[in-house]
């Protein structure tokens, strides 16, 4: 089976927190996991799913290099600054932020709504 490496940004917010507990929970393939967040917050440890713990590292020093996705809620305007850079580096980023809603060329996808609009995905953006 495939894994993945992927990034979630804004993973010591409520939203990020529980996009890893999710992703541990699913079994999601991954190869490396990273959990990204302010420079505050670097260095930090996090506990998900029973019994896992990750180490935060800082979005102003991240490279996106090698990372396949990443499932992105840090804030509208942390979204505007790092998206172009994390799609530059060829991730595909997954925003629940507002920032890319209704952006031309950018789906928004609901998967249990329109999971078929996924092929319309231009901009290597996804908005949820």
């Amino acid at each position: 089976m495939k894994k993945f490496n992927v990034a979630v940004v804004g993973a010591t917010g409520n939203v990020g927190r529980e996009i890893l507990n999710i992703l541990d929970q699913r079994k999601f393939p991954i190869g490396k996991l990273f959990a990204i967040a302010s420079s505050k917050s670097e260095g930090t440890k996090i506990s998900y799913g029973n019994d896992k713990e990750i180490e935060v590292q800082s979005l102003e020093k991240f490279k996106f290099n090698d990372i396949d996705f990443v499932l992105s809620s840090p804030g509208s305007r942390v979204s505007e600054k790092f998206v172009p850079k994390a799609t530059k580096a060829g991730a595909v980023v997954i925003d629940n932020t507002s920032h890319f809603r209704m952006k031309k060329d950018i789906p928004l996808i609901v998967p249990e709504v329109n999971p078929e609009e996924i092929k319309n995905m231009k901009k290597k953006i996804i908005s949820n």
